[in-house]
């Protein structure tokens, strides 16, 4: 029914929605102090000041990158079952989600690939 796609659109929403704000936070105001309860929090990102820094900045560029990537990808299979049966919409709206996780998780490659090109083993900038 009309009511469970709404709310499979809201879901496949959040994670976009999600990535582009905690992105934009990452990049413009990261954790002001190493910690380990909120952050981009790697042993690499850790190391120092800089390299949290660093790490924040560049990470939060691509969630947002990602997120706005993924935020029409998401709505679009959403169209072709609206008004379509509920398992149907379920289904799919789950499979959205599995695929969106995908890429938010690979983020961390990227990110702690420049960590090693940019800073050494114990966070000095190259």
């Amino acid at each position: 029914m009309l009511e469970f796609w709404i709310f499979m659109l809201i879901m496949d929403l959040l994670i976009p929605v999600s990535m582009i704000g905690i992105g934009t936070l990452f990049r413009k105001s990261p954790p002001s102090r190493i910690n380990g309860v909120f952050g981009y929090r790697t042993k690499r990102s850790m190391r120092t000041q800089e390299t949290w820094d660093f790490a924040h900045r560049y990470f939060g560029n691509l969630w947002v990158k990602i997120g706005l990537v993924l935020l029409p990808l998401s709505v679009l299979p959403l169209i072709f079952v609206y008004g379509k049966d509920i398992d149907l919409v379920g289904t799919v709206g789950g499979i959205i989600t599995v695929v969106q996780i995908i890429p938010m998780i690979a983020a961390i490659f990227p990110t702690e690939r420049a960590l090693k090109e940019n800073f050494d083993e114990y966070g000095r900038p190259l």
